[in-house]
């Protein structure tokens, strides 16, 4: 009984180890290559092929090195969930594929737009293009997930001709376009308004105040700040009225954190646009970046003990205690090591530039 408990406690300990890093995996990815599709965002309306490549470079020393968390959290998801990894990316086989084709795009554009001449262009617009379905299908995920989908205990490849599957799995048990609701579609605009504000914030940091990309982008920035606040409250009110999970925390005993929370939070926004009037861009950039983490963490809490709502706790879709166990052992040491690796790679890559000085490099 005894050895029991405790196989229970190391589960609960080790799996939400992992859920809390899970978080922060999709954290840094949201914060920093969020800010490189909203550049793209902001290149769709670029004015020629000059401006769209020149945003292309800005970016070009560390876009990459931003996806590798995705990639990461992937595997964490994975080697820690393996339930919900199977069963979520059944559920947003459409919206992830999307998201990915986005994704791919993007990075083909960067490889091949420096060396096309007379493709150029296509492969300007296929950049824009991926950085604005990327971000749209990826929040329509999330605001799928956050709605949570159906699962049943059954044969789930029992259609398959070789009747050889005999042991029953937990499985989704929905169509193919349950992800598509009202919300998900708003959360997938959400995102959208998020990455472009972000990207706007980018630009203003990394070319020098005067250069066009930079006044235009400063005048992109200014709207989409004002936008990113209406979204964030429409967001909460939908939220509060649509899930019981979330309402039952934020207006519990404990409300008065989530209203200092919510306080908090209003305060580094209005930090970032003052900062930004002032063309104080990076800084501008960090407090913007601050908004992002306190809304991410206080939806990773609002979720707890889900790490899908209403379908899978934390613990339920972890994986056994000694699988868990040897996960920890072999990949937490990862983490700070990629941690100062992107750093490193953002401060080497952290000069400011121009319109025409970048262009010869995209």
């Amino acid at each position: 009984m005894e050895l029991s408990s405790d196989i229970v406690r190391i589960v609960s300990a080790l799996s939400t180890w992992w859920w809390m890093i899970l978080g922060l995996m999709f954290l840094l990815y949201i914060a920093l290559d969020g800010a490189d599709l909203g550049a793209g965002i902001f290149a769709l309306f670029s004015k020629d092929e000059e401006e769209r490549g020149a945003i292309m470079a800005s970016m070009a020393g560390f876009w990459d090195g931003n996806e590798t968390w995705l990639v990461v959290a992937g595997g964490v998801l994975f080697g820690a969930f393996p339930l919900v990894y199977g069963s979520a990316f059944n559920f947003l086989m459409i919206p992830l594929m999307l998201a990915l084709w986005g994704i791919i795009s993007r990075a083909v554009a960067f490889e091949f737009h420096i060396h096309a001449r007379s493709s150029k262009r296509l492969w300007g617009w296929a950049f824009a293009i991926g950085s604005l379905v990327a971000p749209f299908f990826a929040g329509v995920s999330l605001g799928a997930v956050l709605q949570g989908f159906p699962m049943k205990s059954g044969i789930a490849m029992s259609g398959i001709a070789d009747r050889g599957f005999t042991t029953p799995v937990m499985h989704y048990a929905g169509g193919a376009m349950d992800f598509l609701t009202p919300f998900s579609i708003w959360t997938g605009f959400g995102a959208v308004i998020a990455a472009g504000l972000a990207g706007g914030l980018f630009l203003c940091a990394r070319f020098l105040p005067g250069d066009v990309i930079h006044e235009r982008a400063k005048s992109w920035t200014n709207l989409f700040s004002y936008l990113a606040l209406i979204a964030i409250v429409i967001t909460l009110v939908w939220s509060y009225a649509i899930f019981p999970w979330a309402a039952a925390k934020w207006t519990g005993p404990n409300w008065w954190i989530w209203a200092i929370w919510f306080v908090i939070v209003l305060f580094f926004a209005f930090k970032s646009m003052t900062n930004h009037s002032m063309q104080h861009d990076f800084i501008a950039l960090l407090w913007g970046e601050g908004v992002v983490v306190l809304l991410w963490a206080a939806m990773w809490a609002t979720m707890f003990p889900y790490i899908v709502p209403g379908t899978w706790t934390v613990q339920a879709a972890s994986n056994p205690a000694n699988s868990m166990a040897v996960f920890t052992l072999f990949m937490t040491g990862f983490v700070p090591v990629m941690i100062m690796y992107n750093w490193y790679q953002i401060w080497v890559f952290r000069g400011r530039f121009t319109k025409k000085s970048v262009y010869g490099a995209h």
